[in-house]
């Protein structure tokens, strides 16, 4: 039995951790017995000083997968879907590349992360047939690994097509759909999927924290796409996040007592599980909308979630009948989580986060057989052997490195726990020592490289030689870079983006793109940023092109 939690000590804790990390704010909430017990810490606006507040509503990220899951679950004990269906059964227009996907990927699939279907779904808009868009406009894409074969995070696309699978049996949009067939039976009167449905006057305000010394800088983007909704775009309370969490600690059932899944589903839920290749950032297994962590033999179900600059962590403890969660306008930082739950679980008498592992110095391993690059749109890891040691290095979305204040490619290195995991550290003092995968070797050489979840497939560069310069004259300054940013996500496979500048003006923009062709990066170019500005293109050789590297 878990202790009694002593607010005012605890608040006073965590007023000192916010500073030490220069978060504005958190609310942080228990479930303890059936009930609630909830605090609030700090500024949600830093610029009024308005103190945040247990109402105070917050966007929780990608926890809006598990309230999605929930909803889905609701569909499922109706019959209306079934997990194990094919999507086409529902969607009868679905396909991706991949015949064995379109034909075979199912609920089940997307739920777990293991559909391996590549994020690559356009620009689908922020009307009301957002998903429908998406679905349709994945018919090219192809598969960053075999359906099943690993599991492999989506951000947006996996639950979007839940999402309009949702629609279709149901006959409402997403959005109705979960305001009436959850929130409502939830009893919430403060959580909603829209942004612009938030009432301004409790809504936190999101801030990145680029430096100790600057502190929380306000975010100039104040929430994800509505491509992101059902994996991302839900705002809520902590009070309401653990009114949700009390299903799975109650068989199914609201506080209030009204049964929103059976016993069934919150049974298929927590024990339908794939495993997780990098075991220790998160946990070793995957569920239906859930992680599950293994806390020292204590088998914890989780989620966290990012939205811009606002996080959200959610824990449940199903041994003790217990739940924490926090939500924070900025981060997310993973050593703050840390710190913060384990100061509560530790004062509750609970079971309390594990440590990363440490670094095994006797092992002897061959470097080649990680060494190579690693990409999924937008993201592209290289992994190096240099003086016996291994490095990452992670060439930044132009768009990110511009808005962090960061150089537009980071170096690690890697310290090997095992044959497969490797603990990644950096120099930066915001970045918080990571854990990583290089695994499934074929050949001689690792085919995945799995980190925070999402996996990345080795890439064959042999095509990708050719440096192109683009110098453009800007005639639409916003829309030039936010296009920018969407064609950096979209890279055709093996291509590189190695350089993005603006004069002080804005006027003239310089971006470098190695590809197979001249001709290959202008149609790409010009296909995104086209209508924001006309551009000269100029083939390089790579010792001699400025600001490329020579190696």
């Amino acid at each position: 039995m878990t202790q009694p939690l002593d607010v005012p000590l605890m608040r006073a804790r965590i007023a000192e951790l916010l500073a030490e990390y220069r978060i504005p704010s958190a609310t942080i909430g228990v479930l303890q017995d059936g009930q609630i017990t909830a605090f609030a810490v700090g500024v949600r606006n830093v610029a009024t000083r308005e103190p945040a507040t247990t109402g105070t509503v917050y966007q929780c990220g990608s926890v809006s997968k598990t309230w999605t899951a929930l909803a889905f679950m609701r569909l499922v004990d109706e019959g209306r879907v079934a997990l194990d269906e094919p999507v086409r059964t529902y969607l009868p227009g679905f396909r991706v590349a991949d015949p064995e996907a379109t034909a075979r990927v199912t609920p089940r699939h997307l739920l777990n992360h293991t559909s391996g279907i590549e994020e690559s779904y356009g620009d689908p808009g922020e009307d009301d047939d957002v998903y429908e868009r998406m679905v349709a406009n994945i018919a090219d894409a192809r598969q960053v690994h075999p359906l099943g074969h690993t599991h492999g995070y989506s951000p947006a696309l996996g639950y979007a097509i839940l999402a309009r699978i949702m629609e279709v049996s149901d006959g409402r949009r997403w959005d109705d759909i979960m305001r009436d067939r959850l929130f409502g039976p939830l009893g919430l009167t403060s959580t909603s999927t829209r942004p612009e449905r938030v009432d301004q006057d409790l809504a936190a305000t999101g801030y990145l924290i680029r430096s100790l010394e600057e502190g929380p800088v306000r975010s100039p983007l104040t929430h994800l796409p509505r491509a992101f909704g059902p994996g991302g775009n839900i705002s809520t309370t902590v009070g309401d996040l653990l009114t949700m969490a009390h299903v799975f600690l109650d068989e199914g059932r609201a506080p209030n007592g009204t049964a929103i899944v059976s016993p069934d589903a919150i049974r298929e839920m927590t024990r339908s599980r794939v495993p997780v290749p990098d075991p220790y950032t998160f946990g070793p297994e995957w569920a239906l909308g859930l992680i599950v962590c293994d806390w020292n033999g204590q088998t914890v179900y989780a989620h966290d979630g990012s939205a811009v600059s606002q996080s959200a962590r959610l824990r449940i403890l199903p041994e003790p009948g217990l739940a924490v969660a926090m939500l924070a306008n900025a981060g997310p930082r993973d050593s703050f989580y840390r710190k913060v739950f384990g100061e509560i679980l530790s004062a509750l008498g609970a079971a309390t986060i594990p440590g990363l592992p440490e670094p095994d110095p006797a092992l002897v391993l061959d470097l080649s057989r990680y060494e190579g690059s690693y990409e999924r749109p937008g993201t592209r890891y290289d992994v190096t052997a240099e003086d016996g040691r291994l490095h990452l290095k992670h060439t930044l979305d132009p768009m990110e490195a511009r808005l962090l204040g960061k150089p537009d490619q980071l170096d690690h290195e890697l310290l090997p726990i095992s044959d497969t995991h490797f603990l990644m550290l950096s120099d930066d003092p915001l970045e918080d020592p990571q854990t990583l995968a290089l695994y499934d070797v074929d050949n001689g050489a690792a085919r995945y490289l799995h980190l925070n979840c999402r996996v990345h497939p080795r890439i064959d560069e042999k095509g990708a030689t050719v440096h192109v310069m683009a110098v453009s004259t800007v005639s639409d300054g916003d829309g030039f870079w936010e296009s920018v940013k969407m064609a950096y996500g979209r890279l055709p496979q093996g291509a590189r983006w190695t350089m993005a500048v603006a004069s002080t003006d804005g006027t003239r923009a310089v971006n470098v793109i190695v590809h197979d062709s001249i001709d290959a990066v202008r149609r790409f170019f010009e296909d995104h940023a086209g209508p924001y500005a006309t551009t000269e293109y100029f083939e390089a050789d790579a010792p001699n092109a400025v600001g490329l590297p020579t190696a």
